[in-house]
Parts: structure tokens; sequence; C-alpha cells
């Protein structure tokens, strides 16, 4: 790692487990693209913006759209403007360069200064995307046919990539990453990260909400866990709701949870609640 590099040690607003931090700092001194996996949720695209905080460096995202191909993060050429333009007599047209929108990795290829580059949900697009994307970012360079140049990264960009493990990645793009899981954190790391977004709330409060949240996550039969951002918002209602902590353990007669609708996001997992509140009254 360059000498002039700071360290990520996390943040006051970012939660890091030591073994995501030896992550981070492992990618960025081997060099190689740190690729993020976890449950929805678990802070990976955060983890960018903390990174790029912390280290004092610009960010740059590229968020992967079912749609999206390889080449626009390299570049797109229009050509059906340029063709357009040469009808009209316009002359711009003479310069092909009017016509080559700068895709992602371009703008950070071209950065005068080391950035961080965030690769979004890689696992959206097709199957081959990762694929596509093997040399330019083993060799940071790639070539534009239309105006014969090669472009090569000035400095090296940090590469975070996100996946939600929608889809299995190619072996050759995992041979050339650094990986890591972000596990759904523990009940007192999740405290911690409660307590960072919303300073001084009430102990008591937080503690029944999260015995109660990860009994919910444990459930059998649960088509979709609640995540650590949606834990955040329930408890945020909880306490803007006035919630009396003991109430929590207070059985309904539905047995769904207080303000289910920022923990249960399918109507599948609603009824299996209301199941197990008929069953546990028979």
């Amino acid at each position: 790692m360059s000498d002039s590099l700071k360290r990520f040690n996390g943040s006051d607003t970012y939660v890091a487990a030591d073994d995501l931090k030896i992550a981070v700092n492992a990618a960025i001194a081997l060099e190689r693209p740190l690729l993020v996996k976890g449950e929805p949720g678990t802070g990976k695209t955060e983890l960018a913006i903390q990174v790029a905080q912390s280290l004092g460096l610009r960010l740059m995202e590229w968020h992967i759209k079912s749609t999206t191909k390889a080449q626009q993060g390299l570049y797109e050429y229009d050509a059906v403007s340029r063709l357009r333009d040469s009808q009209l007599g316009e002359k711009r047209v003479h310069d092909v360069k009017n016509y080559i929108k700068k895709g992602k990795l371009w703008e950070a290829f071209e950065a005068g200064e080391k950035v961080v580059l965030l690769i979004d949900e890689i696992d959206k697009a097709d199957i081959e995307f990762p694929n596509d994307l093997l040399q330019e970012l083993d060799k940071m360079e790639f070539y534009v046919y239309e105006t014969d140049e090669t472009i090569k990264a000035r400095n090296r960009p940090i590469v975070i990539i996100t996946s939600n493990n929608e889809k299995e990645l190619p072996d050759a793009f995992l041979r050339r990453c650094f990986f890591h899981y972000i596990a759904f954190p523990e009940a007192d790391v999740l405290e911690q990260i409660v307590e960072v977004h919303y300073p001084g709330i009430k102990q008591r409060l937080v503690r029944e909400a999260l015995t109660q949240f990860y009994e919910i996550r444990e459930t059998p039969g649960l088509k979709k866990k609640p995540s650590t951002s949606e834990a955040l918002d329930w408890i945020k209602l909880l306490v803007s709701d006035d919630v009396d902590p003991a109430t929590l353990r207070e059985k309904s007669t539905n047995a769904l949870p207080k303000l289910h609708g920022a923990l249960l996001k399918n109507e599948q997992d609603v009824h299996l609640f209301e199941r197990l509140a008929f069953m546990a009254r028979r």
C-alpha cells in the first residue's frame, strides 16, 4: 500500500467489523477490485462512500441495471447523431470525439488523482458483463477504436464491486478480485449501528426492539429476512411513535410486530405471522 494513502479504519458514521477493514486494506495493497457480497441492506454500497470519505478521495459511482452493458462503462459512440449532423452539414461532424460519451471507467482512469470507483450490484447485469470487463479492470486500460487511442489509468483507482448474490459470477472474474462477504451483524454490533444513526436513543427500547427483530429474522419459512436498514427504519418509527418497550413483548391478536410494514415486505410473510398466531391460539 502506498505510504501516502491512509488505511481504512471505519468512521464515526459507519461501523466496520475488523475483517471488513482488513479486506478493504488488503484489496488496496494488492491493487485488486474488492468484491463485496452480502444481504441487501448490509451496507455494501455505503462502504464505498465511507472508504472514499475516510481516505479523502473522490467517489465515482456506476450503478448497474439489468440493461447495462460493459461497454457503457468505457464509452459510447453515437453514430446516429454523427450521421444526422453530416446530413445537416454540421462542422462538428469532422471530429469524432464530439460523438463519444465517456463512461465511468474512462472518467476514473483519466482523473488527475486517485479515486474510488463503485460498481454497484454487478449481478443485476447479464452473466457476460463481468467477463467483458476482465481486461480493463486487470490492466487498467482500454482501446478506443473510433479515435485510435488507448486510455490508461493515470492513477489506479480503488475499485469496489458489490453483489447481492442474485447470480453466480464467472470464475475468471472472481480470480481477479479480493472477496469479502459482509455477514449480518450480531446484536451487539447492530446496537452500535443504531447508536451511530440515532445518538442517545433509549437503550431499553433498542434492546427490546432488537430482541424481537432477531426473533423475526429467525422465523422458519420467512421469505425475506429484514435487513439492517429495515431495522433502523423500524426503530426510528418506534421512537417517533413513543412506543413503550414493554409493549413490544405483548402478543397481539395477529402476532404481527408493531409497525410491521417496516420489516415485512411481502404478503407471504405477513400471512406467515398471521398463521403462526392462529396456530398458537388453537
